[in-house]
């Protein structure tokens, strides 16, 4: 592999930004960052890359994909939902262990990962259940799965209804220096629900999902947070009573961290007015009170990380009646353009949220997140945030089309991806 130059840019990192070129050795780690070094081109073979008018940042880091292999091939592979990852930016995503048959074991766990290094256009980490087939009845071998490097373990789809089996897996993650991801939601009071509750579920006639079954989970996750010690992560906030929790939490200086999805601060229940399926998802899209408080959140920092909970579905399952269709949207080709769009942030911000956020909680900081500087591993990206364009699902790289922002006009797109030195996405397309 040649050296690689990538010239022009400014480099947007936890230290700052400045405006530098960086030079990728032929070993995948960054040799050199500084203003000037495009002046030698293409010396001794090097290839350059074009970052004129663009951001050089760290690679980003999704939480929170469904990559649905093994089992729902039809709607995504990891090959594919790779390859939007890093269309999108990404140079890692942890994959959900909601898959057919479950991540509970060790042999579907190495299944993932073998899958992830032989056709990954990203680094595929997998996330295990928590819950043997993520049924809330029974642990799953946390340990066994711990030892082929599980960091995160979630029953994603499902929060763990009881609490005395929360506890439990709380305080065996403690020992085993893992974290416990979870999806909050009371069932017994969500139940039957399939969209926010409030004025639109009024109106429609759909029976609603009221924010308390969001809540009351966050807040008794808190709780077993601290009363374990464990390390909790709560997936997909979209309320601002969560939200305040997760704030009061952090100010008690617990080991609490919390991510939002793009749909959860651009989206409203509105939405829902024609019955569309393609916004119906899981936390539902709640109200404008709700929006404004989980943008406000990632802006002080109450939130940790943005994550698209990328869910693709087969488009026949997605034009199904409401009651009937899965939750889910696309989301990790949009993520960067709609946060750059939406959300009143600096570039430091946002790229943090996207980024070293949550890479620290994946606890991947020593390959993906960290500075753009020497010796680090190159898996960098390199984005236009001026560039506007329009989401067209044709023609994103999913398997599946079912984005609840088809049509929209967006700005901020990407241009290269470079994972371990070498560019996986040049000028906007996937070089496999």
């Amino acid at each position: 592999m040649a050296e690689l130059l990538i010239a022009g840019g400014r480099v947007v990192d936890e230290h700052g930004e400045r405006v530098a070129d960086v030079v990728v050795a032929e070993d995948g780690t960054v040799a050199e960052v500084g203003a000037g070094l495009a002046s030698t081109g293409g010396r001794n073979g090097r290839r350059v890359l074009d970052a004129g008018g663009c951001v050089v940042a760290p690679g980003f880091v999704d939480l929170h994909t469904h990559l649905r292999e093994p089992g729902r091939e039809e709607a995504e592979t990891i090959e594919t939902g790779s390859r939007a990852a890093a269309l999108g930016g990404f140079t890692a995503v942890v994959a959900m262990p909601n898959t057919e048959p479950t991540m509970d074991d060790a042999a579907v766990v190495r299944q993932v990962l073998e899958a992830g290094r032989v056709a990954g256009l990203c680094d595929v980490h997998a996330s295990a259940a928590v819950t043997v087939g993520r049924r809330g009845e029974a642990l799953a071998p946390m340990a066994e799965l711990a030892a082929l490097g599980v960091r995160i373990f979630t029953d994603d789809g499902n929060g763990v209804q009881d609490d005395r089996l929360a506890r439990r897996a709380m305080e065996y993650a403690r020992g085993l220096d893992v974290t416990i991801a979870e999806h909050c939601e009371v069932e017994a009071l969500s139940a039957g629900g399939h969209m926010h509750e409030g004025e639109w579920s009024s109106r429609l006639g759909i029976p609603g999902v009221p924010a308390e079954a969001e809540e009351l989970m966050v807040m008794r996750d808190i709780a077993l947070s601290r009363l374990t010690g464990c390390r909790v992560h709560l997936q997909h906030l979209s309320t601002a009573g969560a939200v305040e929790l997760v704030r009061a939490a952090k100010a008690r200086g617990l080991a609490v961290t919390a991510e939002a999805t793009p749909h959860h601060f651009t989206l409203t229940h509105a939405e829902v007015a024609a019955y569309d399926p393609v916004f119906k998802v899981n936390p539902p899209l709640r109200t404008a009170e709700d929006v404004a408080a989980v943008r406000a959140g990632l802006a002080d920092g109450t939130l940790d990380a943005i994550a698209t909970d990328h869910a693709p579905h087969a488009q026949e399952l997605k034009e199904l009646p409401f009651d009937e269709a899965p939750c889910g949207m696309l989301g990790l080709e949009t993520a960067l353009a709609l946060a750059l769009s939406e959300l009143d942030l600096s570039l430091g911000e946002l790229v943090g949220l996207l980024s070293w956020r949550p890479a620290a909680v994946a606890g991947l900081r020593d390959t993906h997140g960290g500075p753009v500087e020497p010796g680090r591993p190159a898996n960098l990206v390199v984005f236009d945030p001026e560039l506007t364009w329009t989401v067209d699902p044709a023609r994103l790289a999913s398997r599946s089309h079912n984005t609840p922002y088809a049509g929209r006009r967006v700005t901020g797109k990407v241009r290269h991806t470079v994972l371990r030195g070498r560019p996986i996405v040049l000028d906007g397309e996937a070089q496999r």
